[in-house]
């Protein structure tokens, strides 16, 4: 089960993060790495310089339209501000830090990486363990089915090759879709994409949310397998879906009303959960084979309580921002890391390190650290290669480890498919 720490170790007071902080962008946070995301190698002139970053400072002070030319420029300046919370906006037609002085009409964001933010609060009604900003294991795995279905349409159906899942810090998961395509999409390409992946619809008074028609896309198909593998565990013994006279009611209300009655006669004479559930799949199955038109409310019971829940204003628009990779969470201390989808079923985003527990570690004393400041000595005559050796040290001793290890794996593989573009296109010239 996931839980809080039980030990003290790492543990995160808020208070501290204003000492914490200085640390953490003087000798953890990864710029080499973050500069080399989104510069996307080069390739276009200004695209780093053009970008815009927004900080959220102490006592919620927001600062937007930051620019930087260079690393080192977004290094100092973000270890002279140190921000609470880093946003990351839009590649614009005009450097950002500019924008008040360049003519009106013409500051334009061009382009931006396809986003996706799933908040855990928009489940409120489907789950029973939390609500609000709180999150448990038993919760957790409705991040998991939404990585699962979201990731493999984007591959699938899409063909985005550079995907790159982001715990949030403390309720929720954002996907950057950083393929050249993606991030030249159009607003209403951006809104099409998100259409096809939002299935459950309306608000708080819509008691119905998903609703089924034939034939099935197969897209909908695919994404009720990846429920189906979930469902039972989750639903039925996490949530106890067809435990309480609430949540039953809450379930009931979803069926024809034909099958409504039948089904509450029954459940007063089975009370197990996976015996209720049993008799809504038989009810679903037999009026399958007598209605004219296809009924699949058991599919959409399953879809309607763990399908992916998006904000869609957030895919939709090339200039909205969004929370940084690497960015500390102010109330929980958890740094924002990537999700290794490969290991998806062990994420555990309470093992996430907080900034106290990487701050921590840096103190620790560790076999060949004499070996290294004689080394650092030696350094000393080429000063910026000796700060950024010893930053990689720094980083390699911490938690942060294994989540930098897997962007630098992520950013190798978007390297990789720029170095084959290229030779594809001079190949193409050569032969012309």
């Amino acid at each position: 089960m996931l839980g809080l720490p039980t030990s003290t170790e790492g543990y995160y007071d808020p208070a501290s993060l204003p000492d914490l902080l200085p640390l953490y962008y003087r000798r953890l946070f990864p710029f080499s790495q973050y500069y080399r995301w989104l510069s996307y190698g080069g390739v276009q002139k200004n695209y780093f310089q053009n970008r815009e970053f927004s900080f959220t400072l102490k006592d919620d002070i927001y600062v937007r339209y930051q620019s930087f030319s260079t690393q080192n420029e977004l290094e100092k300046e973000m270890q002279k501000m140190n921000p609470y919370k880093i946003d990351v906006g839009a590649v614009y037609s005009h450097r950002p830090s500019q924008h008040n002085t360049v003519k009106s009409g013409t500051f334009q964001a061009l382009e931006k990486e396809l986003v996706f933010d799933i908040d855990m609060t928009d489940y409120d009604d489907v789950r029973s363990c939390c609500s609000a900003a709180d999150i448990c294991s038993k919760c957790w795995t409705l991040m998991t089915i939404a990585i699962r279905i979201l990731d493999r349409a984007l591959q699938d159906d899409f063909g985005f090759q550079h995907r790159l899942w982001v715990y949030s810090g403390r309720r929720g998961v954002h996907c950057w879709v950083c393929d050249e395509a993606a991030r030249k999409l159009s607003v209403a390409a951006r809104s099409a994409v998100t259409e096809y992946l939002s299935l459950v619809k309306g608000g708080d008074e819509t008691i119905k949310k998903v609703v089924l028609t034939e034939p099935i896309h197969p897209f909908i198909s695919k994404s009720l397998e990846v429920v189906k593998e979930y469902f039972s565990r989750y639903a039925l013994h996490d949530q106890d879906l067809m435990g309480s006279k609430e949540s039953v009611e809450k379930v009931l209300a979803l069926v024809p009303e034909d099958a409504r009655s039948y089904l509450q006669q029954e459940f007063e004479k089975e009370k197990k959960p996976e015996k209720r559930w049993k008799l809504i799949k038989e009810e679903a199955l037999r009026k399958q084979s007598t209605a004219k038109k296809g009924q699949y409310f058991e599919n959409e019971i399953m879809l309607q309580y763990c399908y992916p829940r998006l904000d869609a204003n957030v895919s939709k628009g090339v200039n909205h921002l969004l929370k940084s990779p690497f960015s500390v969470h102010p109330k929980t201390g958890r740094i924002s890391v990537p999700i290794d989808v490969s290991e998806l079923d062990k994420f555990d985003p309470f093992s996430v390190p907080t900034i106290s527990l990487i701050c921590e570690e840096l103190d620790r004393p560790r076999p060949g650290e004499e070996k290294e400041k004689l080394e650092d000595a030696k350094e000393k005559a080429d000063e910026k290669d000796a700060i950024e050796k010893r930053k990689s040290r720094d980083y390699k001793r911490t938690s942060l480890a294994k989540y930098i290890k897997y962007f630098d794996q992520f950013l190798d593989g978007m390297a990789r498919s720029w170095k084959g573009e290229r030779l594809r296109n001079s190949d193409l010239q050569k032969e012309f």
